[in-house]
Parts: C-alpha cells; sequence; structure tokens
C-alpha cells in the first residue's frame, strides 16, 4: 500500500458564527510570529547565528503569546519562521541587501508622521491531530482554541466548524486543518489534509529518463526513447526581478503590501513547480517511463573550498532562489503516485561529457547551449546532453550492468529537443501555441 496526502479546499457553512473566534486565533498568530522574529534577530545581532524551530519552541513555550494557540498551532508558527530565516540565510550570501523574514503588521500615521497605531493581519492558522475532532457524517470539525481564548486556560473549549466541499469530496483520515483568510473574498477558508492509501501502482513501462535541473532552462529531460524535452526558467527568473523590486517600492516593507506581494511570488512559484511536475510525470507515463534519474544537486552553492561559488550578480540571486530541492520533492512525490521511481544521482562529469562517445573534454561546450564533439563530430543541446548522461548514470559507467555510451545513435532529438512554456492559466504548453496565443 502507498500513502499519499491530499489537501482539499473547504468552505464555511457558518462563518458569522465562527468568524470572530478564527480572527482572535489568526491574529495570535501574527503576535507569536512577531515575538519569535524579534527574538531570532537579536539572536542573530549578538552570536551570529539563527537559532532554528527546537530553540524556538524552548524559549517561548511560556510566552503568553505561544499560549494564544493550541500548542501545536504554535509550534508550527515558528517551524515557518525557522524555514524563512534559513531561507534568508541561503539568500544574504549572493546579496548582502536581502532584509530578514518582516514583521506582521501594518502601521498607520497621523497627518504630523506619528504613528498612531498597528494592525496585525490574520495570519493562517495551523491545527494537527491532538486539536482536531473531526466528525465526517455532518462535515463538521473541532478546533481547539488557545488557552488565552478560553474562559479558563485548561477548559475543554473548541470552535466547531461546519464545512462544505467540491461535489464528490470525501474527507476521511484528516491530519491537518489550516484555517486561511482570503482578503479578496473577506472570508476564513479551510484547507483539510487527509492521508489515504492507495494499492501500490505499477511502473508504466521499463524505460528510463534523466532530468537536469538549471537556471536558464530549469529542466531538460532526456528519455531513453530517444525523445527529449526543454522547460525554460524564464518565468521563474522574471517572478524573481519583478516582486523584489514592487516589494521594495511599498512604504511599509514590513507592511501587509508587502506580504501580499511575497504571498502571490510564492503561489506563483509553488504553481510552476507543480505544472511542471504533472507535465513530465504525464510525459513520462506516455513513454512507458519507470525509473527518473536526477541530478543530485546537494552543494551546488559552494565550491570545492567550501566557500560559495561566484556566478556573477545575476547568475547569484538566481542561483540562491533556486529551490531545486523542493522541486525533487514535488516530482518525486507525483512519480511515486504513478508507480515511477525515482533516484538521485551524481552530476560529476556530466556537462563536460559527450553522450555519444563518452568523450571527457572542458572546451567542447562551446557556448552556453551548444555542445560539440571534437571526437565524433556531434553537436547537440548542453542541457539535453547533461540530462542524458544523468539518464546513463556515468558514475556508474564502470559497472558492467551500466548503459554503455556510443553506437549508431541519432543526435537530431538531442538537438532540437521539444520547447515548452509556462502558461499561467494552461500549465506547460508547445512553445509555438504559447507565442501565439500572447496579444
Amino acid at each position: 500500500m502507498l500513502e499519499i496526502h491530499r489537501t482539499h479546499r473547504a468552505n464555511i457553512l457558518n462563518h458569522a458564527q465562527v468568524e470572530e473566534p478564527l480572527d482572535w486565533h489568526g491574529w495570535s498568530a501574527s503576535k507569536l510570529w512577531n515575538v519569535a522574529n524579534y527574538h531570532s534577530r537579536n539572536v542573530w545581532k549578538d552570536t551570529g547565528e539563527i537559532p532554528d524551530h527546537g530553540e524556538l519552541k524552548d524559549e517561548l513555550k511560556g510566552h503568553t503569546k505561544y499560549k494564544g494557540l493550541h500548542s501545536q498551532s504554535s509550534q508550527r508558527v515558528l517551524e515557518e519562521l525557522a524555514e524563512s530565516f534559513n531561507s534568508w540565510k541561503e539568500k544574504r550570501k549572493s546579496d548582502n541587501r536581502a532584509n530578514p523574514p518582516g514583521y506582521r503588521k501594518k502601521n498607520y500615521y497621523d497627518s504630523q508622521g506619528r504613528r498612531v497605531h498597528e494592525e496585525h493581519p490574520r495570519s493562517t492558522v495551523t491545527w494537527k491531530q491532538n486539536g482536531i475532532r473531526h466528525d465526517a457524517t455532518n462535515n463538521r470539525v473541532r478546533l481547539s482554541k488557545g488557552a488565552n481564548h478560553k474562559e479558563h486556560p485548561k477548559a475543554w473549549e473548541y470552535i466547531l466548524v461546519e464545512y462544505e466541499t467540491q461535489p464528490g469530496v470525501s474527507v476521511e483520515n484528516l491530519q491537518q486543518v489550516r484555517a486561511v483568510y482570503d482578503k479578496a473574498k473577506e472570508r476564513w477558508e479551510l484547507h483539510l489534509v487527509c492521508k489515504n492509501e492507495i494499492e501500490t501502482p505499477n511502473a508504466p513501462g521499463t524505460e528510463t529518463a534523466g532530468v537536469d535541473l538549471g537556471i536558464c532552462n530549469f529542466a531538460a529531460v532526456a528519455y531513453s526513447t530517444e525523445q527529449a524535452d526543454l522547460y525554460p526558467g524564464n518565468r521563474l527568473k522574471q517572478d524573481g526581478y519583478y516582486f523584489p523590486k514592487e516589494i521594495a517600492k511599498c512604504d511599509d516593507s514590513d507592511g501587509e503590501e508587502a506580504a501580499r506581494l511575497y504571498n502571490k511570488w510564492s503561489e506563483r512559484r509553488t504553481h510552476f513547480f507543480h505544472s511542471l511536475a504533472k507535465h513530465i510525470i504525464a510525459k513520462c507515463i506516455e513513454r512507458g517511463v519507470g525509473q527518473i534519474s536526477v541530478g543530485e544537486l546537494a552543494g551546488v552553492r559552494e565550491a570545492k573550498d567550501g566557500e560559495s561559488k561566484n556566478w556573477g550578480r545575476h547568475g547569484n540571486l538566481n542561483l540562491h532562489g533556486w529551490a531545486f530541492d523542493r522541486f525533487t520533492n514535488i516530482l518525486e512525490y507525483k512519480a511515486k503516485v504513478k508507480g515511477i521511481k525515482v533516484v538521485e544521482v551524481s552530476e560529476r562529469d556530466t556537462s563536460k561529457t559527450c553522450c555519444v562517445c563518452g568523450r571527457e573534454d572542458d572546451n567542447q561546450r562551446v557556448e552556453r547551449g551548444l555542445y560539440v564533439c571534437e571526437e565524433c563530430n556531434a553537436a547537440f543541446n548542453a542541457d539535453v546532453n547533461r540530462a542524458e548522461n544523468i539518464r546513463l548514470d556515468l558514475n556508474q559507467s564502470n559497472s558492467e550492468s551500466s548503459p554503455e555510451l556510443g553506437g549508431d545513435r541519432s543526435t537530431g532529438w538531442l538537438a532540437q529537443p521539444e520547447v515548452y512554456l509556462h502558461d499561467l492559466s494552461r500549465g506547460f504548453q508547445p512553445r509555438a501555441e504559447v507565442v501565439d496565443c500572447r496579444p
């Protein structure tokens, strides 16, 4: 059996009755975030280190703001903050101007520029299993209140939410509930995370595929059926330049407008990753792929001496915002559901080795996207060459069971892969179709 998790969005039917307590908990989550943020900044300033989520929990579990939520909900807020600080620390390696995670508040000023008050936004609140009681028969869920919002701290009080999902959706084995405030609709909604078990599916076939992840081309995929696909990262790069500039224009970099832009940027990136993984898996099923080899990118940001590599100003910004590990996890999950195995293989020497004859030469990559082999006189796309070498797993090339390089192989598909561009409304489409639909 295969264990999978599904997230279902649900409307709240008794919104008028539960809006106020959900508001309290959304504000409490923002206040706890701010307290933990202030503590983390002070630790960074004093020691140069960032406290992890375990240290934050130990430090703040007795704080009054921690008690504004159920204990597991408070823990999730601190985990999210620790993740944000770690991302900021990575980004600082390429951009010293990067700001740490902001405070969740919006300041209001009088005509003389004096701050008169501040307002906290309604943050997402997560309840885990210990804070949930689910009534699947009546589509109701009980969400435990934080101690600060009970008449007595130890009283058994909860928010009883009646929900409605899309037709045909059955909510069973509920593991987690997230209350998310929709600013456009000015109302709360629930995200219900359920655990399901399905029969482990059979692999679609015995063919193999290799995936090379990059910056200009986010992914290049080579198939043993002598086909290749290329997925440019233009959409991610455009967002990576646009959103930081728009955030910098905000009067308050920690304010509500900046937070809205950050959230939109994150949602677009997540949508890109899921769309790409879905498209690759669909192509793998179509071509009978049973195993996908992905280049192992751990340590790609560091040079051999342990210091960060210098890829140039724009290259550094792209690389340190490059969530390759997150995409690999999404790809692996979607592949597993379809019976496809995903393995990570070393990328060593894949960029300088000809996938046709096996010759190694640092000078054969004559341009950014062109690879020319002087030995066999082959010319093809450099990223596809890397993807094909990953599929062949060069580091196992000395073993008897490894695929052999060479032979009478056509290089047309290596030189002219199918190119897919990301369309926000339709996902990945062939380049000609995306270009044609533009005004």
